[in-house]
This record gives C-alpha cells, sequence and structure tokens, in this order.
C-alpha cells in the first residue's frame, strides 16, 4: 500500500513539473480538432476546408493574444511549438484548397447531395419522393459531364486529374454514408430511394473513373509500377520551414553527398580488411551470406535487442526504465507487408522480416540476405533501446501534450543518431560489422538524394531504385520496396530525409553541449527523452539554454 502510494504521489509531481502554462491549450486544440474531423468526413469539399481554416486561426489568434514574456522557459517553447503547427496547418489548408480549388468544377452538381449529408448530422427526415426526383436530375447532369468530357481540355498532370476523380470519390463516399444511416430505417426513403442511390453511384462511379485519365503531358507510371506526387520545389521550402531545417533541398542533396563518400572511404578500409581490396562491393555480398537459417532470426534479434540495452546500462550513457525493458516483444511481418517494409519496424513490438513460404525462392533469399546480423545489428537497437521502442515509452509520460508536435527529425534522427554514437564507441566488433552498419548508413545518405531529386522532378521511381541497388548494394526486391514505402506509403514527402539530417542535428547539438564539456552524456540523453517530440532547433534552445524568440523561424546552421 505505502508503495502504490509513493507512485501515485510520483506521478502526481511527475504532472504538475510538467503541467506548462500551454499544455491545456494544447490538449484542448487536439480533441476539438478530432471532433470536427469525425463530422466534416468530406476533406475535399468547400465547407471541409473553410470550417478548419476557421478552428486553426481561431486557436492562433488566442495564442497570439497572451503575454509571450510572462510564460516559463517550457511555456515559451509550448508557444513556438504551437505556433508554428498551427501557421504550418493554416499554409497546407491554403494549399491545398488553392489545388481543390482548380478542380472543384467538377463536382458542381453536388449541392443537393451536400445539403442531403448536411441534414443527416441531425437525422432531418428527407422528403423521399423529392430527394428520389432530385437525384435523378443529379444522375442526369453527371452522365451529361461525362459525356461531354472528351471534349474539355485535359488536366496537365496525372496529379491534377485524380485530385478531380478523389474529389467525386469523396463526394460519393458520404453520400452513400448517409443513405445507409436512412435505408431500412425509415419506410418511405426505403420504397423511394434504392433505385435513383443505384443510378446516382454508378454515374458518379462512371465519372470519377473517366476523371482519372483525363490528363496529358505527365508520366504516371515510369515502368516500375510505383505511383507517387512528386511536390515540387516550393512545397518542399516550406515543408523545410515548418520542420525548422534552414537549408535549401540542393544543400541538403550536397550534404547527403558528402556523407556518402566519407562512407565508401570507410567501406574500402572495411574491404581491404576483410581480403576483398577496393572490391567493397564483393565484401557486401560476403556479409549478405552470413544470414541465419530459417527459424533461427527472431531469437537472434531478441539477443540483440538485449545486447543494445546492456550495452546503454553498462556505460551509463541513458536512463532505461525497467518497465521500458520489460515490454517490449516481437512480431513477424507478413509476406504481402514485406513488399513494403523488407527490413525491421520498431517501437513497443519490434516487427521482423524474414522469408515465408508463399515467397518465391528468389524473394526468400532476398529476405534473408537482406535480414543478416551484422545488417541488423545497428538497426535493432535503432528499432528498440535507445531507439524508437524507448522513444514511444517516455513519449508516452513526459510532456504528454508535445506529441502534437512529432517529427520524423526526432524521431528518426535520434534512432540513427545512436548509430553514428555507437560508431564512434567502436561498437562494431569486425570489419563485416563495419560492412553492415556502414551500409544502412549509406542508405540513409541514399535516401536524401532519391526522395529529394523525386520531389524536384529530377528522378523517377525506377531511377530512384536503381541508385538504391548500384550506389548502396541493395537486393532488387528490397530497393524496390524501400521505394514503393517512400512514395505510395503514408510517409510525409520530408520522412526519409529526416534519418540522416536529423541525427546530424543531434549529433552537432552533443558537439556543442557533450563534447565541449558543457553537460554529462547521461543528462543529455536524458533531457532529450523527457522533452518529448518536437524540430530539433527548437529542442536545442531547452538543452542550451539559449533564449527563444516569439516569433522564431528557422536559422541553425547544423552542418556548420
Amino acid at each position: 500500500m505505502k508503495k502504490t502510494l509513493l507512485v501515485f504521489l510520483f506521478v502526481c509531481f511527475s504532472f504538475w513539473v510538467q503541467a506548462t502554462e500551454l499544455a491545456n491549450m494544447i490538449t484542448t486544440y487536439q480533441a476539438d480538432r478530432g471532433a470536427l474531423g469525425r463530422l466534416y468526413t468530406n476533406r475535399l469539399s468547400d465547407e471541409y476546408f473553410e470550417r478548419m481554416q476557421a478552428f486553426n486561426q481561431e486557436y492562433l489568434d488566442a495564442l497570439q493574444s497572451y503575454n509571450y514574456e510572462a510564460f516559463s522557459e517550457d511555456g515559451k517553447i509550448d508557444y513556438v511549438l504551437f505556433r508554428n503547427y498551427l501557421e504550418t496547418q493554416l499554409a497546407e489548408i491554403q494549399l491545398e484548397k488553392r489545388d481543390f480549388d482548380a478542380i472543384k468544377n467538377v463536382v458542381e452538381f453536388g449541392s443537393p447531395l451536400h445539403a442531403f449529408v448536411v441534414d443527416r448530422r441531425r437525422a432531418k427526415q428527407p422528403n423521399s419522393q423529392a430527394l428520389a426526383a432530385s437525384w435523378n436530375q443529379v444522375a442526369n447532369q453527371i452522365d451529361t459531364q461525362l459525356k461531354t468530357l472528351p471534349t474539355t481540355s485535359k488536366y496537365n498532370s496525372w496529379q491534377k486529374a485524380d485530385l478531380a476523380a478523389s474529389a467525386v470519390e469523396s463526394l460519393n463516399r458520404v453520400v452513400g454514408e448517409a443513405y445507409n444511416f436512412y435505408y431500412d430505417y425509415d419506410p418511405q426513403f426505403t420504397w423511394w430511394m434504392p433505385e435513383p442511390w443505384k443510378r446516382l453511384d454508378a454515374s458518379m462511379k462512371a465519372y470519377a473513373k473517366a476523371l482519372r485519365e483525363h490528363y496529358t503531358n505527365s508520366v504516371k507510371d515510369d515502368g516500375s509500377g510505383i505511383i507517387g506526387k512528386p511536390i515540387g520545389r516550393e512545397a518542399l521550402l516550406n515543408q523545410l520551414a515548418f520542420e525548422m531545417i534552414a537549408y535549401t533541398p540542393e544543400e541538403l542533396i550536397a550534404e547527403a553527398e558528402k556523407q556518402f563518400a566519407w562512407c565508401e572511404k570507410e567501406m574500402l578500409k572495411a574491404s581491404n580488411e576483410l581480403g576483398f581490396g577496393n572490391d567493397w562491393k564483393a565484401a557486401l555480398e560476403m556479409v549478405k551470406e552470413t544470414y541465419l537459417p530459417e527459424g533461427a532470426w527472431p531469437e537472434e534479434v531478441v539477443r540483440l535487442g538485449n545486447e543494445a540495452i546492456d550495452i546503454m546500462e553498462k556505460n551509463d550513457w541513458i536512463t532505461v526504465p525497467e518497465l521500458a525493458k520489460e515490454t517490449w516483444r516481437t512480431s513477424m511481418i507478413s509476406a504481402e507487408r514485406q513488399r513494403v517494409s523488407p527490413f525491421f519496424l520498431g517501437g513497443e513490438v519490434i516487427q521482423i522480416s524474414y522469408p515465408t513460404s508463399e515467397m518465391s525462392h528468389e524473394e526468400k533469399m532476398m529476405s534473408m540476405r537482406g535480414n543478416n546480423p551484422h545488417f541488423s545489428r545497428a538497426t535493432v537497437q535503432h528499432e528498440l533501446i535507445p531507439g524508437h521502442h524507448l522513444q514511444q515509452f517516455m513519449n508516452q509520460r513526459y510532456m504528454t501534450h508535445r506529441r502534437l508536435f512529432r517529427t520524423p527529425f526526432w524521431t528518426e534522427g535520434w534512432a540513427l543518431y545512436w548509430e553514428f554514437v555507437l560508431w564512434d564507441r567502436d561498437f562494431p566488433r569486425d570489419a563485416k560489422d563495419k560492412v553492415g552498419m556502414l551500409f544502412w548508413r549509406m542508405h540513409r545518405c541514399a535516401r536524401i538524394i532519391f526522395s529529394l531529386n523525386y520531389h524536384l522532378g529530377k528522378m523517377t521511381p525506377q531511377e530512384c531504385i536503381d541508385l538504391l541497388v548500384n550506389r548502396v548494394g541493395h537486393e532488387y526486391a528490397n530497393a524496390e520496396a524501400e521505394v514503393r514505402r517512400s512514395f505510395e506509403g503514408s510517409y510525409g514527402p520530408l520522412y526519409q530525409i529526416a534519418y540522416m539530417i536529423g541525427a546530424l542535428e543531434f549529433y552537432s547539438l552533443r558537439k556543442e553541449m557533450v563534447d565541449s564539456g558543457k553537460m554529462d552524456e547521461k543528462a543529455f540523453h536524458d533531457m532529450i527523452m523527457q522533452q518529448n517530440t518536437m524540430p530539433v532547433e527548437i529542442l536545442r534552445a531547452k538543452v542550451t539554454g539559449r533564449p527563444l524568440y516569439k516569433n522564431h523561424k528557422a536559422s541553425w546552421k547544423f552542418l556548420n
């Protein structure tokens, strides 16, 4: 009983010291945004854009009405984080609204359908006979637009054509949901509406299908089968500014090439040590052949995870809570998911890739060779402790309101930063371990090169695959999966650059504070884990004690 009381008091104290002036406002914003998102479900409509723009502007106005100078240090950090977040939301809504405005004429027929959806929210009983006639007229209008579509100007990109089709499909989806609300529960609706809905649904689907192919002057598939959406230089610059990265895409690509050159130099050393001279790709092939037999790999992954924890605790580099050590576990990735994630996925559950019975022989060998012990020794700790599992564990317990400001530059940057630190601390046991670590480091460099060049319109998905195969030494299927994950998954355009760039931010901050003797290494790492996720430039203000100004913008030249 006494121990339970002490734990309760500790939790209460921890919450009190973390309850910054804006914590409640940020938490309330998340709840409000979630409520609005569940109500306004057609995200390609004027209604949605106008409501979300007004909502975010209201919060920004309220935030800016506060006396910034009266806030505590953590309150000022929350202010800058929240202000930057809201400005980001408003800018993205504006860009999305601009794109929508360019194609919204395709849903001009939708006014009576939108009115039906709005009435359904409060269960207003429809005049079903009049509604049936209205839907019949709308279907006629759609059929006319479909018939005349070949005579209209084509969109100048497949992305714009896809957005037009998506607008029709989004409207169709919310109308269908509202239809199902009344069907079978309202006798008159059930008698009048099935046939009009069947026709309307078919017309909208046919129109959307035709719109999706109504474009010219752009290539949708370069032969790789990977369909992404490059965002262009302007959008990249905007996103970099919001992530507090004070560099252009071109400068980041140049840095990646510089880092890649360092990796190649070190790879040649390891290759010579292994007896392959300057043919480092031959050394890489030898290391790939060290894979474990089927069935034996998951147990080795657990051993590697425990090894990483032991190293952290033996050297007292970071606090590892007992419960964090106790609660991580394993799962296997399906063959289908391995088409996108051919290696590990991490967190509280480390998800493991290895062959399954339905894979072809070639797929099995690529999976085993790509997940060999020397490749994986550094990446298991990346996924577990001190990487993603420890991050998530601490994020759920410290400054929890800041999870709104999650950024891959903090999440992935921190995990890769530890690979840098472990390399410096002679973590590789031999040249094979060095080859494995350098393979992944080269991969992170390549991610910057191919993803930014892709979004700048300078590389195609197939060229990205070829870069990973030819310059990094990936198995083809694994390279294809990495590129598919980059451009067809749920990741943002900057996600793949965040590993190396975020790691370089943390590494620069380490030099500034730990290597200079200003801060103890363990205290440095523990402070980062207790601040929760945010752009590393803002975190730097907390770690260094530098003043943070109300209208702070990206300015840190950490690559210098």
